[in-house]
């Protein structure tokens, strides 16, 4: 192989941002010198590279876990090369199996195109939708036209003991969980994807691992060079725990209200400060030195403030910013509260005093009413009268005080 030009290895090298917690990209295969060469080749052929992400719309908001891949895709447009952008709107009916101990639940082809309307319009807030540089397209505008002849074929190429090897898979018949058909074909499809829009690089979550490599296998088949993989780790959710995903209720939506993407920021735990300002617009610069902050001994809060604000300002804009940064200092410092309050994830509709109960504020429900009786319950600074009160989906980001030194966050 010919020698990369250094150059093109500092280009490469200016892609890939710090992830915090000492978490990095992976590069299958030959590691960013491979990317290197593959940004030398194209310009040697006066091309632009095609850079593959897939989103399944299996629901109507994308969260702050899919700006991971969404800022090293703006790094390549950057650079001057095409993203192409897949809206799975056939694969979202089969379901990804990667990363889960059950089927998702079936969705329909209403569903799904309900699903992914407003998908655009939030890509927009950190991609370039310029034509030269951005291309959507929806898989079901090829996958619903194969027939059973051309399933029967792309099935040829792997085999179940391959698909039984896949962490997802292997989990699921380890515990004796259902493992339906539909979802072994689900890594082939995906693999079609990156032949039907040429793809040179693929971008996914480490949990996609066996999917995009095998979209290489789909490749070589098709007699196309095969794409290279760039793996993200996955964004912990706002419990410090999971995967950020509305599955696990642990999410900051793109589409969120000002003042709850910043009162959700501010809910983070400490470790996961550096991780999420990478998801905005901060220079190296500042990240070394809010890391040096931090080991330091500035107060955590001080420096969170500063990512919520840049967190609404991304996703939103600036007078937003600045308004839900009033509204945070105004309405929590001032009144007391705590900025690192705990989550309680709310999974439906519930009366206030089974989310007492439940959070741990309360040993029981009786102890509950008898202070909200008392006047000790507020949401948000506003008291709370009647026991039957329901916490539902428009509380979330609001906080739940009992006394003086009792709280949680609704999310």
């Amino acid at each position: 192989m010919e020698k990369v030009p250094q150059k093109y290895l500092e280009k490469v090298s200016q892609l890939f941002m710090p992830l915090g917690k000492g978490e990095k990209q992976q590069f299958l295969p030959g590691g960013p010198t491979e990317l290197a060469n593959l940004y030398y080749e194209a310009d040697k052929e006066k091309r632009q590279l095609r850079i593959k992400l897939g989103i399944d719309p299996t629901s109507t908001d994308l969260h702050l876990g899919h700006t991971v891949c969404l800022y090293l895709l703006r790094r390549f447009q950057e650079h001057g090369h095409k993203v192409v952008l897949i809206i799975g709107g056939f694969t979202a009916m089969v379901g990804d199996p990667s990363g889960r101990n059950e089927a998702r639940p079936p969705l329909t082809k209403e569903e799904v195109a309900n699903n992914s309307k407003t998908y655009l319009e939030q890509v927009k807030k950190i991609l370039s939708t310029e034509k030269k540089l951005f291309e959507v397209v929806n898989n079901y505008d090829w996958l619903s036209k194969l027939d059973l002849k051309n399933v029967l074929e792309l099935a040829h190429l792997v085999t179940v003991n391959q698909l039984i090897g896949k962490e997802a898979f292997g989990n699921r018949i380890d515990s004796k969980e259902p493992l339906y058909l539909h979802e072994m074909l689900y890594p082939i499809l995906q693999g079609y994807d990156s032949v039907q829009v040429k793809a040179d690089i693929e971008i996914g979550g480490i949990d996609q691992t066996f999917n995009v490599l095998f979209g290489r296998h789909v490749q070589k088949h098709f007699k196309q060079k095969p794409q290279l993989v760039i793996l993200n780790p996955l964004l912990i959710g706002l419990d410090g725990k999971k995967k950020m995903s509305k599955t696990f209720n642990n999410y900051i939506s793109l589409t969120d209200p000002p003042n709850e993407i910043f009162g959700k920021a501010m809910s983070i735990p400490d470790d996961l400060i550096l991780s999420y300002m990478n998801l905005t617009d901060t220079q190296v610069e500042e990240m070394h030195s809010f890391s040096k902050q931090l080991q330091d001994g500035v107060n955590p809060r001080d420096i969170k403030l500063e990512l919520a604000f840049r967190l609404v300002q991304q996703l939103h804009n600036l007078s937003e910013a600045e308004k839900a940064k009033k509204n945070f200092i105004t309405q929590f410092q001032k009144n007391d509260i705590p900025d690192d309050i705990e989550l309680y994830c709310l999974q439906e509709p519930m009366k206030i005093i089974d989310v007492m109960h439940q959070a741990n504020l309360v040993p029981s429900k009786s102890e509950a009413k008898r202070l909200i009786d008392g006047g000790g319950v507020k949401l948000n600074s506003v008291k709370i009268s009647d026991p039957n009160y329901v916490i539902e989906e428009k509380h979330k980001g609001v906080v739940l005080q009992i006394g003086k030194r009792k709280f949680v966050r609704i999310n």
